[in-house]
């Protein structure tokens, strides 16, 4: 082993590693990819680089503080912006096939995406678009839930029973209602975050009175109020107000905005039409 293959491998070693099962990335499609580049710099502040300068059109990999954080890439002609969220999979020709046993459908045959990964596109159901991804030198988002970072995915459904069954049966979810809201769990996922890059996770969501198993938690279940099943991505912003006036600035519409008990958050869609929600973390300010 030459020390060139030797530093690659110790920095992919130190890199954040995604569990089966567990969302790992997310990336936007995107009609015109310099406007889109424009509007996500001014909004997260966020650096591009292009993953394959060489082909025809752009990958562009977004990183804050030089780490991974989501990417942007062209939409094929006729389809809407829109942002999709990707799930770890030991083998994307594996879980394609048991995504098409439980009922669901491949739209997206399994393909290499470069040295970074293999990746297959699907459906549940309902319609409700989400991607494979099985890493290669690419693992995932490098960085999560800070201001500018992706925080969750959650599922929007007109059919929760439906969508319990088939993501347990393919990924292995747990789907806890919680009376709020319905949390979905990757068992075992806290112990790897306590292993690996958060040691601390448990004792730090015990400070918040965080409900059980939420160490787990990889995502939410949403009743769905508008248009059809889908998976909508969710920001962590330092302020939801502030970043909302940026976002109208550079162009976005304000969808809806709410406040809980846990946080502030606003659901903005992007110049050319891909939805996002910006959340503001206040558990500390109740109602």
């Amino acid at each position: 082993m030459n020390s060139h293959q030797q530093d690659a491998e110790e920095n992919t070693a130190a890199q954040r590693k995604y569990p089966a099962g567990v969302p790992c990335w997310i990336d936007t499609e995107q009609a015109d990819v310099d406007a889109a580049e424009h509007f996500y710099t001014g909004l997260f502040g966020w650096t591009f680089t292009d993953a394959v300068p060489a082909a025809p059109g752009s990958y562009l990999i977004a990183t804050l503080d030089g780490r991974d954080v989501a990417a942007i890439g062209p939409a094929a002609s006729g389809i809407g912006a829109q942002w999709n969220t990707y799930i770890a999979v030991d083998d994307a020709t594996a879980a394609a096939a048991q995504v098409r046993a439980a009922g669901g459908a491949v739209t997206i045959d399994p393909v290499d995406a470069g040295p970074g990964g293999r990746l297959a596109g699907c459906t549940d159901p309902a319609g409700a678009k989400f991607r494979l991804w099985q890493a290669r030198r690419r693992l995932g988002a490098q960085l999560v839930n800070g201001p500018g970072c992706w925080n969750f995915s959650d599922l929007h459904t007109a059919e929760p029973v439906m969508a319990a069954a088939f993501y347990t049966s393919v990924f292995g979810w747990q789907f806890d209602d919680l009376g709020f809201a319905t949390m979905i769990r990757r068992p075992g996922y806290g112990d790897h975050l306590e292993a690996t890059v958060d040691p601390d996770i448990r004792e730090r969501q015990s400070g918040i009175s965080a409900p059980p198993g939420f160490e787990d938690a990889i995502a939410w279940l949403a009743p769905l109020t508008d248009g059809s099943d889908r998976w909508h991505v969710t920001f962590t912003v330092a302020d939801r107000d502030d970043s909302v006036a940026v976002a109208e600035k550079l162009g976005a519409t304000v969808l809806s905005s709410d406040d809980t008990e846990w946080t502030k958050a606003a659901t903005v869609r992007d110049p050319q039409g891909a939805e996002l929600t910006l959340s503001q973390f206040t558990p500390s300010q109740g109602r």
